[in-house]
């Protein structure tokens, strides 16, 4: 049988709609769509560019606690309701999987929140990024 391990950011939101941050099972990773709030003071920039940068260290938090890294990310998704915004979000985008080069996609789409930029969710094998 799997083991299955909920992780929690702490998001209110995961509460209110009845969901976890990232789910670990047998080394995978998979990691919820997550925005660009800062989880503690509930804040989001108006930049997407700092979104992209808050929804890695949502990520990142995520998966250290998984006892896995951006290293370890095999996919990614990238949801934007305006696609010119992810132009200015490729620079850090690069910069965090430059060298990982996972599989990737972008869509367009509307998000829960209008302040909402970006949506990253990524998939990581544990221990598979060297």
């Amino acid at each position: 049988m799997a083991s299955r391990r909920p992780i929690s950011s702490g998001s209110p939101f995961e509460e209110e709609i009845g969901y976890s941050r990232a789910v670990v099972v047998d080394g995978w990773v998979f990691v919820s769509g997550t925005t660009g709030f800062d989880y503690t003071t509930m804040t989001i920039s108006d930049d997407p560019a700092e979104q992209a940068r808050q929804c890695l260290r949502n990520i990142e938090a995520a998966l250290a606690e998984a006892g896995s890294s951006l290293a370890d990310v095999v996919r990614v998704r990238y949801l934007v309701p305006d696609p010119a915004d992810f132009e200015r979000c490729k620079p850090v985008l690069r910069e965090h999987f430059g060298g990982v080069r996972p599989a990737a996609t972008m869509l367009s789409c509307g998000l829960a929140d209008p302040r909402m930029r970006i949506e990253i969710e990524v998939t990581a094998r544990i221990g598979s990024g060297g």
